[in-house]
């Protein structure tokens, strides 16, 4: 299995975006605390989140991403399993999502990018505190945060086989400190 370091580089040659360098840092440790929580290896979910994006700012369409992404992988050697869940956290790609591990990068995907902008609107700009009703207030606001499906944000904890405003809770939980702003 490859290394967070090995990853993490990987991350950094082709993302240069903060904002979508702290997504995959969000991401990531949304996955390894469902790993956690499902008895699953923490160490392989946590590259699929940080991985999850990495091809996006070469590879924005949705006739290349993540497609590119998992061939790349699949060049470097990451493991089928890891390269499936990518491939399947994007309905466009055609790649049902069977596995939990699969099941759960598409349920924190949009939610890890969500929760950040929720955060960015907080009076102490954490996730401190944040209580679900507050969530799905935002999520009626169709211009907060406007790129992120609402559909998938919902569709993925019932994928998952989790109420929602567990989901969120859980989610924000795991990365409140891979967002903050120190």
């Amino acid at each position: 299995m490859k290394t967070r370091e090995e990853a993490l580089a990987l991350l950094m040659e082709f993302t240069s975006s903060p904002s979508l360098i702290k997504h995959a840092f969000a991401v990531e440790a949304a996955m390894r605390a469902y790993a956690l929580r499902f008895g699953e290896d923490p160490d392989q979910w946590g590259l699929a989140g940080l991985l999850h994006d990495f091809d996006y700012e070469r590879y924005p369409s949705a006739e290349e991403h993540p497609v590119a992404g998992s061939r790349i992988l699949e060049e470097r050697g990451y493991p089928e399993d890891l390269r499936r869940a990518i491939l399947s956290h994007a309905d466009h790609s055609g790649v049902p999502r069977i596995s939990t591990m699969e099941k759960a990068l598409f349920a924190c995907d949009e939610l890890c990018g969500f929760l950040t902008a929720v955060s960015y609107v907080r009076p102490d700009r954490t996730l401190d505190g944040l209580e679900v009703s507050s969530v799905r207030k935002k999520m009626k606001d169709k211009a907060f945060a406007r790129a992120v499906s609402r559909d998938d944000l919902l569709r993925g904890p019932e994928e998952l086989g989790l109420p929602f405003d567990e989901h969120v809770l859980f989610v924000a939980g795991a990365i409140k400190d891979a967002i903050r702003e120190d």
